[in-house]
């Protein structure tokens, strides 16, 4: 194989060669022609079929290697053949072409760039597999791009070769009629410039509205064909039904009702969801009576001499209840009614794309929004079944502090969950199998909140693979492989934080062959629909974040595109996603960070400001973390923010705003902030990325200048 390729290359180079070596192109020209162009047409009414296989042949051949001169041939073809046959021929020997030089660039090529850039190019594969014959349609359609790189960088692809010769021919055959008639009147043409009249500007303008048109008619028939064995209700119940009462689907139901629909929300457990009763409010109330302890060991740092607290665990547990039930109200089924909310308890099943069945009830709706949630991730360790484990559902249970926690998993909730509870006074071993903690964000911030963690006495154990649970002498114990060795730690309580799975079994997805991505949330579209265009899905179970506030932000696109999606539908927009770890100290951020920039290949500088200087961190005994800035190289535009300090998460905001208005750094050093203020951290980065920006040339100058008018 690699003989046969090398001879192939060999032969296409020797072409290649041949080409430009004894200037062929000269005969691709306008000019030359145009010359030619009486003796061209005497030949071909003498010998009409000779000349066709020879322009046949040579045009293949020039697509086929991708040599500058088809525009001219396919203008040529015009003014030898007419629009019939000159249409019927470059369409053919186009498409001939474009598919031969497809064939060389997957031969030649594909296997060395799939497998030294097969990560790169994973979500480009993906998107060719699900909508590549689309996409190449688009780019035939109009000539944005030039053809020959369309051939080469499809060759690449995992789309089937003929797949590519059956889009390319109908999706080229537009382009090459408006062509093809420009060259019926080439004896008229000057120029290759000439082709562009008002005329043909016209014609092109019309094409470009034709992936627009075909886009939607795709869609169409797409959703019509998978609509089309379920009877459609003569009329309808509600305007929508909503599957789901967390964040999400709170959210979904609040817009409907406002917009004066019928919408009915269904929830088989509690109003509020994980982000209530499970997640965020929770976890922030035992992170908050966590801290206070912590503060309280820190009395020396006050100018107190000496503070204690006396506690029990379950007290402290009991208030994260209490906390639960002062916000409890804010989700009610009693709040949501008085909005205008139809709230039902209960398991609800999808039936059909226009029914959905709960309490032995069958509801029709026009449309249906998923909002189902996650659920925590249990792996599949030998022996886990038997170690009692807790996850982020169920450690809210515990009344009693476990001796010795192990909490298997080092992303935002195992940081979280592990540093309160080794503050309430537990012996924690955060084991996480990755080389190091928070891998989504950068080295050093990790580290940064490793070397917290290992001060207030956390074991965090990276690099350490678990392989299987066993009970020893009345005792739990976990064994781990690390760097080939075998690891034994003993344990009390097993709290899993490994993640989230998407709730999509057992409400009648299955059924209708809805299916599920990688990720194992709901397949989309980027106006959040199913393959039934009036199924919609948000939230923890759509993916691709898993936050209460991007569940929140997806509600809006799932409601507004199902109720309105005839006027117009919109894309959700995941642009400026912003989420915090509550840990101490805590880590925000927004955008890119260098992690993510360098593994896109994007282009960035770096601004740090330590919030070690800052005057209200240092009043406040917090003076500590950094706020850390990724810009455009040379400009002040923002590409992504990381902040690890007090309040990281609300000091965020600003530059949350500036992102998603197209604000940059000069604008933040510009606006004034309260002095003293933890706020004035984001005013003093944008003065280091100034400062690092300052035009010396300028400022030499006006030294000179002031030095001058000192007499």
């Amino acid at each position: 194989m690699k003989m046969k390729k090398l001879l192939l290359a060999a032969v296409v180079l020797a072409l290649v060669t041949v080409f430009f070596t004894l200037d062929l192109g000269q005969y691709f020209s306008l000019e030359f022609f145009k010359s030619q162009q009486a003796g061209i047409d005497a030949y071909y009414r003498a010998n009409p079929w000779q000349t066709a296989l020879a322009y046949f042949i040579i045009y293949v051949a020039v697509t086929g290697l991708s040599l500058p001169g088809a525009a001219l041939m396919t203008l040529a073809g015009g003014a030898i053949f007419g629009l019939l046959w000159g249409t019927v021929i470059v369409s053919f020997a186009s498409t001939i072409g474009a598919t031969l030089a497809f064939l060389v660039s997957r031969f030649l090529l594909r296997d060395v760039m799939q497998s030294r850039f097969g990560d790169s190019l994973k979500a480009v594969n993906e998107g060719i597999k699900k909508d590549g014959a689309f996409y190449l349609f688009t780019l035939r359609l109009v000539p944005a791009f030039p053809f020959f790189v369309i051939n080469l960088v499809m060759g690449l692809t995992p789309i089937r070769a003929l797949t590519f010769l059956f889009v390319s021919q109908i999706g080229m055959l537009a382009g090459t009629i408006v062509y093809v008639n420009a060259g019926t009147q080439l004896a008229k043409l000057e120029s290759l410039s000439g082709i562009l009249s008002p005329g043909l500007i016209a014609s092109f303008t019309l094409l470009g509205v034709f992936p627009l048109l075909a886009r939607k008619a795709v869609q169409l028939i797409k959703g019509r064909k998978a609509l089309r064995k379920y009877k459609k209700p003569r009329r309808f119940d509600r305007n929508l039904v909503v599957i789901g009462a967390g964040a999400a689907g709170l959210v979904t139901a609040y817009i409907a009702a406002a917009v004066k629909a019928k919408v009915t929300l269904i929830e088989k457990d509690k109003m509020g969801g994980e982000c209530l009763y499970r997640g965020c409010v929770p976890s922030k109330a035992l992170l908050r009576s966590a801290k206070f302890l912590a503060q309280v060991r820190r009395a020396g740092e006050f100018g107190f001499r000496s503070a204690s607290a006396d506690f029990e665990f379950a007290d402290v547990m009991a208030r994260v209840q209490r906390v639960i039930k002062a916000i409890e109200p804010h989700d009610s089924a009693e709040r949501y009614t008085r909005l205008g909310v139809e709230c039902l308890a209960g398991e609800a099943r999808i039936t059909s794309p226009y029914t959905v069945e709960v309490n032995g009830q069958t509801l029709s709706t026009r449309n249906i929004v998923i909002a189902t949630g996650a659920r925590p991730f249990v792996p599949p360790i030998p022996g886990i079944e038997d170690t009692d484990y807790l996850t982020s559902d169920t450690v809210w249970e515990l009344r009693e502090l476990p001796a010795r926690l192990l909490v298997l998993g080092g992303g935002p909730i195992g940081c979280e969950l592990a540093q309160a509870f080794a503050r309430l006074g537990s012996t924690v071993t955060l084991v996480q199998r990755a080389p190091r903690l928070m891998t989504r964000e950068d080295p050093e911030i990790s580290a940064l909140v490793r070397r917290r963690f290992e001060r207030e006495g956390i074991e965090v154990r990276v690099d350490h693979r678990p392989k299987a649970f066993r009970t020893e002498n009345n005792g739990r114990v976990l064994i781990c492989e690390h760097e080939g060795d075998e690891v034994r730690i003993e344990f009390d309580q097993l709290l899993l934080a490994l993640g989230r799975k998407a709730n999509t079994e057992g409400y009648g997805l299955e059924q209708l062959g809805i299916g599920t991505n990688e990720q194992g949330t709901i397949e989309v579209n980027e106006y959040l629909q199913t393959a039934y265009p009036n199924i919609y899905v948000c939230g923890d179970v759509a993916g691709p974040f898993q936050f209460t506030h991007t569940a929140a932000h997806q509600a809006w696109f799932a409601a507004v595109n199902s109720l309105f999606g005839a006027f117009r539908k919109f894309k959700a927009d995941y642009s400026v996603i912003p989420w915090a770890t509550f840990t101490e100290p805590e880590v925000a951020r927004v955008g890119l960070n260098e992690q993510e920039a360098g593994q896109k290949n994007i282009a960035y500088e770096v601004t740090r400001y330590g919030i070690d200087d800052l005057d209200r961190a240092i009043a406040d005994e917090e003076a500590h973390g950094v706020v850390k800035v990724l810009t455009v190289p040379g400009k002040d535009k923002i590409l992504g923010v990381t902040i690890v300090g007090e309040h990281a998460g609300d000091l965020i905001a600003e530059y949350v705003a500036a992102m998603r208005h197209g604000l940059g750094l000069n604008k933040i050093l510009g606006t004034i902030h309260i002095y003293p203020t933890l706020a004035e951290a984001n005013k003093y980065a944008a003065g280091e990325w100034k400062r690092a920006h300052a035009p010396q040339t300028l400022l030499r100058w006006l030294e000179r200048y002031h030095r001058w008018r000192l007499g």
